[in-house]
């Protein structure tokens, strides 16, 4: 049965709605009022206050840390300053991703990393005979997300921390209300934003810091429907949705390597051997099958085929996480994963996996809509992602 997490008895207050799913055993908020608008506008023109405890959160010490992240990740931990954070994967021994997170380095040899599965096994098997320490400080440590275009504003009006001249995927160190934090410029929204990490036991001291000063800058908390919008035009990945763990998936189709998921910048061949290497050089070397695109879909198409049932047409009012064909002519070429209308770009758009040879950008698709039960094919385009990408979101200084 699911718990609340550190701030349960503050956003319980606040949740007028009721409604909540279960994140990783605890309760979380699905939305606070009846419907997410709010919250979404507040996270793309105000400040949202998202409750992201959830998250698996492992620290990893010790003489052989660095050499142990470098053989579990893809991406090269050696060229990783302190205090800075990494968004990364790591693969199983066939090159199939097992899950994805940040990974931030605290010291030369200390790191905190997020997970959204329990890795806690899979580490501890790849560090047999590593002098290195993973401790699961999930249940120890609490984090907000604070997101939007008046959150550096907010934050620097409470925060005893440099936060104006914080660059992206940077970490500061500092106080809020006499609690010790850590400060990253990272976040899920694709939007200008923070996350703020922070002791469990005093969690509820820096929510109400931040609740207190927040009117100011509009502030608003926000539940996970929000999120999943924000994130889609962002074109970030949801496990389990986008893509499959390979420890979860049933058939291989299920299993998505690096390279089919945009990663391919984050696979760093020229370090010393990671968990995976062999099986992707050799997929490199033949090319992958599969490519993560953006879809925009053709409303002018979707509002005829509703005109055609004699409905007026209908944008879904939250993101659908039920893949849905994608075809190219009469063959199914992908899916798409996740979609959803964009408020801001006053666009439907999906995340897909399609076959990489109509994977290029501009490439005419089609996309299965169903209305009344009767299912239709629909014109989507491949477009570049992130489909929404604010110059705000790395700007230094953020004020």
């Amino acid at each position: 049965m699911p718990i609340g997490t550190a701030f349960h008895e503050r956003t319980f207050g606040l949740c007028q709605s009721l409604s909540y799913r279960e994140w990783s055993g605890y309760y979380t908020v699905s939305t606070y009022e009846t419907h997410h608008e709010h919250e979404y506008n507040a996270i793309r023109n105000a400040a949202a206050l998202i409750d992201i405890s959830p998250l698996f959160k492992y620290m990893i010490t010790g003489e052989d840390a660095t050499q142990f992240v470098n053989r579990v990740i893809t991406r090269d931990i050696n060229k990783v300053a302190i205090d800075q954070v990494i968004y990364c994967c790591w693969c199983d021994q066939d090159g199939k991703v097992i899950d994805d997170g940040t990974i931030t380095r605290l010291g030369e040899n200390t790191y905190r990393w997020t997970a959204a599965d329990p890795s806690l096994r899979w580490f501890r098997q790849n560090a047999i005979a590593m002098r290195v320490e993973i401790e699961d400080v999930s249940e120890s440590i609490s984090a907000l997300a604070l997101q939007g275009p008046t959150s550096a504003a907010l934050l620097a009006s409470i925060a005893e921390a440099d936060v104006a001249n914080l660059k992206y995927f940077r970490v500061t160190h500092g106080k809020i209300n006499g609690v010790d934090v850590d400060i990253s410029r990272t976040g899920y929204t694709g939007d200008l934003g923070y996350e703020i990490w922070i002791p469990w036991e005093h969690s509820l001291r820096v929510w109400d810091a931040l609740v207190t000063a927040g009117p100011a800058f509009d502030l608003h908390p926000v539940g996970m429907v929000a999120l999943d919008v924000a994130r889609i035009e962002a074109g970030l990945l949801l496990i389990e949705v986008d893509y499959f763990s390979s420890k979860k998936a049933m058939i291989e189709s299920q299993k998505y390597s690096p390279f089919e998921l945009g990663f391919d910048r984050m696979v760093h061949f020229n370090k010393e051997a990671f968990v995976g290497r062999d099986a992707l050089l050799r997929e490199q070397r033949s090319s992958t099958g599969r490519k993560l695109v953006g879809l925009e879909f053709d409303w002018t198409a979707v509002e005829k085929l509703y005109d055609r049932m004699g409905l007026p047409p209908q944008a879904p009012s939250v993101a659908s996480r039920v893949a849905v064909p994608v075809y190219r002519g009469n063959a199914q070429v992908g899916r798409a994963t996740s979609t959803t209308w964009s408020p801001i770009l006053k666009k439907m758009i999906a995340l897909a996996s399609v076959e990489a040879a109509h994977s290029k950008v501009g490439t005419e698709l089609q996309a299965e809509i169903t209305i009344e039960a009767v299912r239709h094919k629909t014109a989507a385009k491949v477009v570049q992602i992130p489909f929404y990408n604010p110059a705000r979101k790395t700007r230094t200084p953020a004020l």
